[in-house]
Formats: C-alpha cells, sequence, structure tokens
C-alpha cells in the first residue's frame, strides 16, 4: 500500500482578478504543508499573478477566459510524483482548515468533495444564487445517474490517475458538474465532507456578482447536463 504524502499533491488555484486574497490563500496551503502550488491567471488585471508569485506560488498564465480551461492549463506537465490535485478558488472562501480531514481519506477514496451545505457557516454563506444551483445541478444528477450529491463545492482533491479516467472535457464553468457526473460513470470511490464556507473574502464574483452571470451559470450548468445525458443515452443505445 502506497503511504500517502504531502509531496504527492499539487495544488491548482485559477484566478482572475483577486489580487487582494490570492497570497493569503497560498500561506494556507503552505501552512497546511504544501509546497507544489499552481495559481493559473486567468486574465487578472489587478496584480493577482505576482501577488501569487510573491506569496511563493509556481504562476502559469492562461489568457483564454474559462475556469475549466484555468484548471486544464494548471495540470499541464504534471511532476512525476504527482498523485493528487487539489482544486481551490482564490478568494478566500474556502476552509482550508478542513484539508487535514482529506489527508485522512486518501487511502480510501478516489474523489473527496466538500459540501458546504453540510454546516451552518456554510449554508449561511451560500448566496441564493447558489443554493438554488446546487439543488438544481444535484438533483438532476441524482435523476439522471442515480447518485445523490450535496454540493458542487470547488474545493476537491482528486487522483491524478482518476483525473485520467474521467478525462475532462469541460473547459468552462461546467468543470465541476461533470467531474462529478464523470466520477460516477466511471465508478470512482467518492466522499463528501462538511466544510465551513465564508463569503469571498475580495474582489468580486463572476457568477453570483451580477445578475448576468447567474443567468449564464444556469445556462452552462443545463447545458452540460444535456451533453452528459446524451452521451450516455447514446451509449446506452449502441
Amino acid at each position: 500500500m502506497n503511504v500517502f504524502s504531502l509531496n504527492s499533491v499539487l495544488a491548482i488555484i485559477p484566478v482572475r482578478d483577486e489580487a487582494e486574497t490570492i497570497a493569503a490563500v497560498v500561506q494556507s496551503l503552505q501552512a497546511a504543508g504544501l509546497r507544489q502550488i499552481r495559481v493559473v491567471d486567468n486574465g487578472s488585471s489587478d496584480g493577482s499573478a505576482m501577488a501569487a508569485a510573491e506569496a511563493g506560488a509556481a504562476v502559469l498564465s492562461e489568457p483564454i477566459s474559462g475556469y475549466g480551461r484555468a484548471c486544464w492549463r494548471g495540470l499541464q506537465q504534471l511532476p512525476a510524483q504527482t498523485e493528487w490535485i487539489l482544486f481551490c478558488d482564490g478568494d478566500g472562501s474556502d476552509d482550508l482548515e478542513v484539508l487535514e480531514a482529506f489527508w485522512r481519506q486518501c487511502g480510501q477514496v478516489d474523489v473527496i468533495l466538500s459540501d458546504r451545505t453540510a454546516t451552518a457557516a456554510g449554508r449561511a454563506a451560500l448566496t441564493p444564487v447558489q443554493r438554488f444551483g446546487n439543488r438544481l445541478a444535484t438533483g438532476l444528477i441524482e435523476l439522471g445517474w442515480g447518485y445523490c450529491y450535496r454540493d458542487l463545492s470547488p474545493l476537491r482533491l482528486i487522483r491524478r490517475s482518476a483525473l485520467t479516467q474521467i478525462q475532462m472535457q469541460d473547459r468552462g464553468f461546467g468543470w465541476t458538474v461533470e467531474m462529478q457526473v464523470r466520477a460516477i460513470e466511471c465508478g470512482l470511490r467518492i466522499c463528501e465532507l462538511p466544510v465551513n464556507y465564508y463569503c469571498r473574502q475580495g474582489g468580486r464574483s463572476k457568477i453570483s456578482g451580477t445578475i448576468r452571470g447567474s443567468i449564464q451559470a444556469g445556462v452552462i450548468i443545463l447545458s452540460t447536463l444535456a451533453k452528459l445525458y446524451y452521451r450516455r443515452f447514446m451509449k446506452a443505445i449502441r
């Protein structure tokens, strides 16, 4: 049995205009014992890349906008020792103190997801748009794939081999939805852990911060699930 080591974990943080918060996030990850930290600058105009570099992160650039595109850029040319990928946000909303509980699960599962709905602090910090999007997406996933998720939180840890098996295709906001559906389809071992969640500590949400962004997010979630439903249906009739 492989012994888990923090040296096997690489953190990927997509950012856009989060210079106020990214250094603190990087420092929190370092305090949790991580040394492989990649910040992917997704077209920032506020010095996010410089703040991340000064905090000690490796900074990559992905000028084409898209959450999934930034995550994908961070996955390129992984170090040989990397066995686990941690995804988190750069706005300071994730409670990174939960990572110790994540590490304890690594010998038993393939995908570890954070569940913000399982704590009072998490539920209180979620916006109405986030709560609605969660209920909609997780309900449709349960209807189509029979697995009941509780959340679509961006804070997640996944085995490198599992991510290879999933073969992620989405390059936008549908990234998290696709990963959770494909994890079911691939028969991966999944667990959700309760986490606290905070209002963003700086900057402005690209999704829930505007009516237009919220509508776009809903459309993307539904279109991503529609594609996955269609793919599943076509496989079933072949």
